[in-house]
């Protein structure tokens, strides 16, 4: 995974100028804006909202709304434990919080050294494979607290 670009406001205004003839352009431009940078950058949100004639509120609702907008880059890797109740009747809880402890974090939160994000996702799709996490985008299931940790250790210092 490549580290994100610094904040550059004109490089925002040319990812918000690329996508604005598609239809319903918000989403792909948050997209784009979010890949290019790591997160949506709070200056980009006027920026949106001026070029799609919407209020900020508007922009920022959108942002606020879908989860998988960060206002903050994500650590190097990210892990996403699935909550859901499958998962969380097989144990995906207990294994979360033990690897939040073990990490310093909370949810949604990077590790001091920015190497790990834990984010909580609500269904992966892999009830059958509960509990279940995506470390990096690859499905990881049957986990429990030492699998979940072996795992992160072994992406964290890679």
């Amino acid at each position: 995974m490549t580290p994100p670009l610094p904040w550059d406001a004109r490089q925002a205004a040319e990812i918000i100028g690329r996508h604005l003839h598609l239809e319903g352009p918000a989403l792909p431009i948050l997209h784009a804006l979010q890949a290019a940078f790591g997160h949506i950058p709070d200056d980009a949100v006027p920026m949106l909202a001026d070029a799609l004639n919407l209020s900020r509120a508007e922009i920022h609702g959108v942002v606020t709304f879908y989860h998988d907008f960060r206002h903050e880059p994500a650590g190097r890797h990210t892990i996403k434990v699935c909550r859901a109740e499958a998962c969380q009747s097989l144990g995906s809880e207990a294994a979360a919080t033990a690897l939040l402890e073990r990490l310093g974090i909370g949810w949604g939160e990077t590790t001091a050294d920015t190497r790990v994000t834990v984010e909580a996702v609500y269904c992966l799709g892999l009830c059958a494979c509960a509990p279940a996490a995506l470390i990096d985008g690859d499905p990881v299931g049957r986990l429990d607290g030492a699998k979940l940790a072996a795992a992160v250790e072994e992406v964290r210092w890679s």
